[in-house]
């Protein structure tokens, strides 16, 4: 079993994420020694939401400009409406999520993050489940959506919604322990 404290996640999120599936993984991440960094698309913070009402802002670790996916052993993209709303039609944002999809490294979404992974082109083939309202986008781009709190296909990990949160902390931290190959940090 891989040591959990050489291991680092990249949170991919801007404003509108929802609260707690930002903020729980990352605790529960934190809980197992992992180095978790809040990635976004500008400094500062960036705002979080309780369904339709505000909620608390983050501090954002990494502007994404600056952020090196290959430093990074799993990213995990938070849900809400308006956060991955925006990355998807962010070019760069794009980019960061493929080099996780296409080096087969952990990724984790929750409720609407897959939308990000549709226009990464990875859900083709692949077994996931989202927020409802997300099915028929999933299905289009080649999914096979099923309606389960929490799903692992590989190497990635994809959840409903935030009453899912305890499956899907407890599998994203499962499939960083269990990754192959050694951890970015350990190599440096």
């Amino acid at each position: 079993m891989a040591d959990m404290k050489h291991k680092k996640v990249a949170v991919l999120a801007t404003d509108g994420f929802e609260q707690l599936e930002l903020t729980e993984p990352v605790k529960a991440l934190r809980e197992q020694g992992v180095q978790v960094v809040i990635v976004s698309q500008k400094a500062g913070e960036i705002q979080g939401m309780n369904h339709h009402e505000k909620g608390d802002k983050i501090k954002v670790d990494l502007e994404l400009s600056k952020a090196e996916p290959a430093d990074f052993d799993m990213i995990v993209l938070p849900g809400g409406v308006a956060n991955p709303d925006t990355l998807r039609t962010d070019k760069h944002a794009i980019s960061f999520i493929r080099h996780f999809t296409d080096a087969k490294k952990p990724v984790a979404a929750i409720c609407h993050g897959p939308w990000t992974l549709i226009e990464a082109d990875a859900v083709k083939g692949r077994k996931v489940t989202s927020w409802p309202s997300l099915q028929t986008d999933l299905r289009n781009a080649g999914a096979n959506w099923v309606d389960q709190s929490v799903v692992v296909d590989h190497n990635f990990v994809t959840s409903r919604k935030p009453d899912d949160l305890a499956d899907f902390n407890r599998e994203i931290i499962n499939l960083l322990r269990h990754a192959q190959g050694e951890s970015l940090a350990e190599a440096s």
